[in-house]
């Protein structure tokens, strides 16, 4: 089991660390370390400010698909049942669609009548800081050291940066985290218990994001890992006891397959989600299913925990256990198969390298310091101190009263008296504010065509008075539809026989965008609203 408190390789040898430096527990007052918090609560609390107020809420609302969740929430919470056909889009009026998300939609439907947007982005604020705090602190209690756990914590928070969104996928980043480490804990212990959870972590899961299939494959993994063991187990002890694990994750594993079928459409989700995932034309034309382009910041943070990963598997190649290896295996692959996937990778990566290179950090630290370097016994020291002392602190109160704080905040419209502390919208220079402003002053109520990147804010900004000819649902409109509508925006040979078939009587467009431009050169189309963001064209002629 993994220690209650970080430690290291120094602390268990009488090295020169010890013999120069005596080392001293540090006491603290047992009021005291009720009150002060730990460094994973301040972490917490940091990220929750910092994502819900400032100017990082209009990036978490940098998604317009959270429009069409809203409005999907509100619909479940006014009918009382999952929508089976596509309410938003004027092309695909009637189709059926998959609601898989239906539990998160329904939250956040609930929550934008209770709280506005500023409840919604400080929900998932809440999401993001504690999945984030919480890998903190696991790196942390399995050794890492606390000045490691920041560097790599802060090397996975850029890494996530290409996705930090208000979205459902940041609730499989903490289910992911749950599940990895309830698997870990009972490989290292061979305690049943934590496994109790994964069914119920499933159950909840497939009906919060696609992202349950992330769970199904960690168990797999491990499952797969035990299988190994059991084949190259040096002893007929270590077979037997592979064996008993194999076993109990195999059964683990059926119950959470048929949990997963708990959902509103059965065992056609998953038909869906695989036909959606293996259509080519899709994947290579979605951008956040392509691979990642590595001139971001972000992903030279990813290719960099890569590095770390592999030279970390190198030193511990002996004792390394193939589930960690397989973990790795599959964390590089999904994330430069896809940049969507690069946060859950990245945290997956941490949880593994960062306790190994504590380890190495302090075998290092061990034989430097006994060449004489008295500065590495003081570091060495300091650290060893900061993380008892660390581990001590109980004052948990502090994240407790941030959210409560928080959640007042955004009931009462994001204000603190006369303070505007949470302030949560789309920011006009990505998104057609005003545009639509002046599209609601009109009444307009033919359908609108736009990008798909549009297509949920407007959803959100005008249903049921407007719908549209396109937005991000790329399963729902499938591959043909999605080749047409990228002729248009494209402005590609037969655009304008591709735009005449979605019968769109106003097209919303980016102004300075190359169907703008040549739309501004044709006499059968007018300008009637134009800004820096957006345009709005109308037939000239009908």
């Amino acid at each position: 089991m993994p220690s209650p408190e970080p430690t290291s390789a120094i602390n268990n040898e009488p090295s020169s660390v010890s013999r120069s430096l005596p080392v001293q527990n540090v006491k603290t007052s047992p009021w005291l370390r009720i009150f002060i918090p730990s460094t994973s609560v301040l972490i917490f609390i940091l990220l929750l400010v910092a994502f819900s107020t400032g100017p990082l809420p209009q990036k978490l609302l940098g998604d317009a698909g959270i429009g069409w969740h809203i409005r999907t929430g509100e619909l479940i919470l006014q009918t009382h049942a999952v929508p089976r056909v596509d309410p938003f889009s004027s092309p695909m009026r009637g189709q059926p669609w998959f609601v898989w998300e239906w539990l998160y939609d329904a939250f956040v439907g609930w929550l934008e009548r209770v709280a506005g947007l500023n409840g919604i982005v400080f929900a998932s604020a809440l999401v993001i800081a504690g999945t984030f705090a919480l890998v903190f602190r696991r790196m942390v209690v399995d050794g890492s050291g606390l000045l490691l756990a920041v560097v790599l914590l802060l090397l996975t928070m850029l890494a996530s940066s290409v996705h930090f969104l208000t979205r459902p996928h940041v609730v499989s980043w903490l289910f992911s985290l749950i599940c990895f480490e309830l698997l870990r804990d009972f490989e290292v212990s061979g305690n049943v218990r934590p496994l109790i959870w994964l069914p119920t972590i499933m159950l909840v899961w497939v009906n919060v994001h696609g992202g349950f299939l992330v769970g199904l494959t960690l168990i797999a993994l491990y499952l797969l890992a035990s299988v190994l063991e059991a084949l190259f187990a040096s002893s007929q002890e270590d077979r037997g006891t592979a064996l008993r694990r194999a076993k109990m994750l195999a059964i683990v594993s059926l119950i959470c397959a048929l949990a997963s079928f708990a959902n509103p459409y059965g065992y056609r989700l998953h038909e869906h989600i695989y036909k959606y995932l293996t259509n080519s034309f899709l994947m290579d034309h979605i951008d956040e299913f392509l691979s990642p382009n590595f001139h971001g910041l972000a992903q030279k943070c990813f290719a960099l925990l890569i590095i770390l990963s592999i030279a970390t598997a190198a030193m511990s190649r002996r004792t390394m256990a193939p589930s960690e290896l397989l973990v790795i295996a599959f964390a590089v692959y999904s994330g430069l198969y896809a940049v969507r996937n690069i946060p859950v990778a990245s945290l997956l990566l941490v949880l593994i390298i960062g306790p190994r290179l504590g380890r190495v950090a302090a075998s290092w630290a061990r034989e430097t310091s006994e060449g004489g370097r008295k500065w590495v016994v003081l570091c060495a020291d300091f650290e060893r101190r900061m993380g008892t002392l660390d581990s001590s602190l109980r004052g948990y109160w502090l994240a407790v009263a941030a959210i409560l704080l928080g959640t007042w905040v955004c009931v009462h419209g994001g204000k603190l008296g006369a303070m505007q502390l949470i302030n949560a919208s789309f920011d006009p220079a990505r998104f057609p504010v005003q545009a639509m402003a002046w599209l609601e002053n009109q009444d307009a109520r033919a359908p609108v065509f736009c990008p798909d990147a549009w297509g949920g804010y407007v959803i959100y900004r005008a249903y049921p008075k407007l719908k549209v000819v396109i937005d991000d649902r790329h399963d729902l409109y499938g591959s043909e539809y999605l080749k047409k509508y990228l002729k248009v925006v494209r402005v590609e040979p037969g655009w304008d026989q591709a735009l005449a078939e979605t019968r769109a009587e106003r097209l919303l467009l980016p102004s300075h965008s190359a169907v703008a431009t040549l739309l501004r050169q044709l006499p059968a189309w007018r300008v009637d609203y134009s800004d820096e963001t957006a345009a709005v064209f109308e037939r000239a002629t009908k």
